[in-house]
């Protein structure tokens, strides 16, 4: 499992037009190459009277699973500048489809790059890029003597994030850590309460954080 990634929030949909053709951008996470699909066949329903339902996606850890397609614009000129932003914006399992009706003006060559580019891009911020970052979740077993300190102590940690207190004969105090901090969490945790809280690592996953940087554009 990758530590981080940039991935999208979810479905996005946006509209633009260019010299009076209707770009209509659409966006969603998919896992699999087989969400990819669907989706796209889903917006290829939906706008069968398009001119054209231009697509791409990336997919996997590593990018393995990536497809453009064009849907009949000359080659290379929709398809692939969707998927070059895409990767110029490091975002994986991320499928977006870009849908024309012609307005009756021709683009050209490099005309269509750049709107199924900007498409993409409009495409992207309809959807929120997100950051997911890799969390380990550690329980922290403490007596109620030490749930202030330990408390007012974890709500001071911005990269900590406090999900859960359970009262039983002792405290149980749940966190979040980013994942390969825990060590240096367990010590901080350790002389905070003097050697006293009892520490225990369960399971992980990814915890998603707003993208705050400006998208990338094909400057094909």
């Amino acid at each position: 499992m990758l530590d981080r990634y940039l991935t999208i929030k979810g479905y996005g949909e946006t509209e633009i037009e260019i010299n009076r053709s209707r770009f209509i951008c659409y966006v969603e996470r998919a896992e699999t190459e087989e969400m990819a699909q669907s989706f796209i066949a889903g917006i290829k329903k939906k706008h069968w009277d398009a001119t054209h339902n231009c697509s791409a996606y990336l997919i996997g850890e590593t990018d393995h699973i990536q497809k453009a397609d064009d849907d009949g614009e000359p080659s290379g000129t929709a398809g692939k500048p969707i998927l070059e932003v895409l990767k110029k914006n490091h975002v994986k399992d991320c499928v977006v489809v870009v849908t024309r009706y012609f307005g009756g003006i021709k683009l050209g060559a490099g005309g269509l790059i750049r709107a199924y580019g900007k498409g993409a891009s409009a495409a992207l911020r309809a959807g929120q890029v997100v950051e997911r970052v890799l969390h380990d979740r550690l329980s922290i077993r403490i007596d109620y003597t030490f749930l202030g300190k330990v408390e007012n102590a974890l709500r001071s940690q911005q990269e900590v994030i406090l999900e859960e207190i359970a009262y039983t004969d002792a405290v149980t105090v749940h966190v979040l850590v980013p994942k390969g901090k825990d060590s240096t969490f367990v010590e901080w945790m350790t002389d905070l309460t003097s050697g006293q809280a009892v520490v225990t690592k369960g399971d992980n996953h990814y915890v998603e954080f707003p993208f705050g940087k400006e998208l990338q554009e094909d400057e094909a």
